[in-house]
């Protein structure tokens, strides 16, 4: 929540920058940088709310939780981003025919690269953070803030080469290649957020450590199979059949499964386990062979 509420303050002053830049020099990719910004300012309430639902503990309508209220914030994000790029696009198709000067372009850069600045130093603190608390919200945020890092240097640097060659048809030429970096940004924000909505398995990395864990820590049991994994938010679900001998006690069966959650939930932070205990005539003899 310090995070979310972090990112839409970031959002107001660099909006506020980024704003006094293009007024005082009228480039069309300023405005174009300006815009985008009005996008970061808007998925940082977005943010914010999906951080301040998910958070909420499960209930009788949502019994898994609210986990995947971030990957919705996630794809709205990435939806507007590219709107954000179709805005850009239109401004720069009015100006591309008839260029003009760009009015005091070093007092509007210096404005831009303080505003600049600010989003990469704030960027670098979402992702990081949001990978570290599993927040799809905060890092989608984060990579929102660099991909308009990028914007701001490709516009500084063409209002530059503009400036050096006299070519004002560089301003919006920028912001249009601008426009298509920022469209591939959205895209890959969105696709991220769809994999979690749509229950993607986890990344092959973590499967691998979940069935080692299995393995090693399902002594007394037979073999475990039907392992599914799917994650929302910074929760991972995990759910398996464990195939025990038919002598084997209730209690005997509630221990072995107690140990593997353990050593799960150590291995996957924020892991929720689900086991269903099997007898050995079940053995599909083709999942997790457990290690004695």
């Amino acid at each position: 929540m310090q995070l979310a509420v972090g990112s839409l303050i970031v959002g107001l002053a660099v909006l506020a920058l980024k704003a006094s830049a293009w007024w005082v020099t009228g480039s069309v990719a300023l405005l174009s940088d300006a815009l985008e910004s009005t996008v970061n300012l808007a998925t940082a309430v977005a943010a914010l709310i999906a951080v301040r639902v998910a958070a909420m503990p499960a209930d009788a309508n949502h019994p898994y939780g609210h986990h995947k209220a971030e990957f919705f914030s996630a794809v709205l994000e990435g939806v507007m981003i590219v709107i954000a790029a179709l805005l850009i696009l239109r401004e720069a198709a009015g100006t591309i025919l008839d260029p003009q000067p760009v009015a005091e372009p070093l007092n509007g850069l210096l404005i831009n690269g303080g505003a600049t600045v600010l989003n990469a130093l704030w960027g670098w603190i979402l992702i990081t953070r949001g990978r570290a608390l599993r927040s799809p919200a905060l890092a989608a945020d984060g990579k929102h803030l660099m991909a308009d890092v990028v914007t701001s240097v490709g516009v500084a640097i063409g209002i530059l080469l503009a400036l050096t060659t006299g070519w004002w048809l560089l301003d919006p030429l920028m912001a249009i290649i601008v426009a298509i970096h920022i469209l591939w940004s959205g895209f890959k924000v969105i696709r991220d957020s769809l994999s979690g909505l749509l229950d993607e398995a986890v990344p092959a990395e973590t499967l691998q450590t979940i069935r080692d864990v299995i393995s090693t820590e399902a002594g007394g049991a037979v073999e475990a199979h039907d392992l599914r994994t799917r994650h929302a938010g910074r929760v991972t679900f995990i759910d398996f059949h464990l195939v025990v001998p038919g002598e084997t006690t209730v209690s005997a069966s509630h221990a072995i499964c107690d140990r593997i959650e353990t050593a799960l939930k150590s291995a996957i932070p924020d892991a929720n386990i689900t086991i269903h205990v099997e007898p050995e005539d079940k053995a599909k003899h083709t999942g997790i062979v457990v290690l004695d």
